[in-house]
């Protein structure tokens, strides 16, 4: 199936939408494309434009206010000119969505390459100016030599890459890879070693013997997950995060001293666990539903009737949009999945199984052998 995303559509079709009555999202798409339906023939139809690619995904802001509901609306197009403003008029012919009257009016249609065209000459005067600087800077030279040469003073620690000064410093940081240890190296902190990755390998329990520790971690959910595996495998006593949405190895000097200085110890308290309360109906519907999808390698998102809301393959289990009850999926639960179900507000996410490090605070994770 093809897909047309802003970058690559020619237009971009701007409309707002007034309804006497509150609906969902899903009331508004459905309208669009039912009553225009055969409107301008097949060429034109909204559902096998979009089978080819030739539309993108609606893109929809609802407000509802004193019972009615007013919608912008914002529709990418690859069709050319004639063909997009066609297009454009016929969703002007909409006049009910769900119960409600609706009055849907086409504000704009947008020609998306004048942006382009903006930037190829705003991003031509920069590669003019690029080409003209053709002295090096003595500073920035000299800084990259300095750079090179801290790289070169990484050392092995026990199978672990780190720091020249960990091998008789009493206090070292731990970070994720080498790139945040190459960093730290680089900002004057030579006392860092890398577990190798996201899953903290069982070689650090003697290391934490003989050092104390503290976790310099990326601002996301991934430090978030090594930072609970470090607790039970090194009991470090000091944590460190990047801002939020940051990683270590991108940081500055100024935010690395910053992070490390504002460090914190570690808190060991246990974390509260969802209360597995679920009642005989729901294990009975999970048990249906995931004995349905074995072998599928499919995702099916439920309401609180066992009423299937979206049907997705369990690779594009992140492409999943609407709010749910529950998440079945004949898969593994892992920590992206969790994330996915901790969006849509589900309280139940079944899998086939489930990996060792997905947990979640807000929802209630089952497997098919514990229904």
């Amino acid at each position: 199936m093809g897909k047309t995303s802003q970058k690559s559509a020619k237009y971009m079709i701007n409309a707002k939408i007034e309804i006497a009555g509150i609906v969902e999202k899903s009331d508004v798409v459905g309208a669009i494309f039912g009553q225009t339906e055969g409107l301008l023939g097949d060429q034109l139809d909204l559902r096998e434009l979009k089978e080819k690619g030739k539309i993108g995904r609606m893109n929809l802001d609802l407000k509802q206010t004193d019972g009615s509901t007013e919608a912008s609306l914002e529709l990418p197009s690859s069709l050319d000119a004639t063909e997009t403003a066609l297009l454009a008029a016929s969703l002007e012919t909409i006049e009910k969505i769900g119960p409600s009257n609706a009055d849907l009016t086409v504000n704009s249609i947008e020609d998306l390459r004048v942006s382009k065209r903006d930037y190829i000459v705003k991003r031509s005067k920069q590669l003019l100016q690029d080409i003209e600087r053709e002295t090096p800077d003595k500073k920035k030279l000299m800084n990259e030599i300095k750079q090179e040469v801290r790289k070169e003073e990484l050392t092995d620690y026990h199978s672990f890459v780190a720091g020249p000064d960990v091998e008789w410093d009493d206090n070292i940081v731990i970070v994720e890879g080498k790139a945040d240890v190459v960093n730290l190296l680089e900002k004057g902190v030579k006392n860092a070693l890398a577990i190798g990755g996201t899953s903290v390998p069982s070689q650090i329990e003697r290391i934490a013997e003989e050092k104390d520790l503290t976790a310099f971690l990326d601002g996301d959910r991934g430090g978030d997950l090594i930072l609970r595996e470090l607790k039970e495998k090194a009991e470090p006593e000091y944590v460190a995060r990047a801002p939020e949405g940051k990683e270590v190895e991108e940081l500055s000097k100024r935010e690395v001293h910053s992070a490390l200085r504002d460090r914190e110890p570690v808190k060991y308290t246990e974390e509260p666990e969802v209360e597995q309360q679920i009642s005989e109906e729901d294990v009975k519907a999970f048990s249906e539903k995931i004995s349905e999808l074995t072998g599928t390698r499919a995702v099916n998102t439920l309401d609180e009737d066992g009423e299937v809301v979206e049907k997705r393959p369990v690779s594009a289990v992140s492409e999943l949009e609407k709010k749910c009850y529950a998440v079945i999926m004949d898969g593994t639960i892992d920590e992206a999945a969790v994330s996915k179900a901790e969006q849509l507000d589900a309280e139940y996410l079944v899998g086939k199984d489930r990996n060792e490090t997905a947990s979640s605070s807000e929802v209630i994770l089952m497997t098919k052998e514990e229904l």
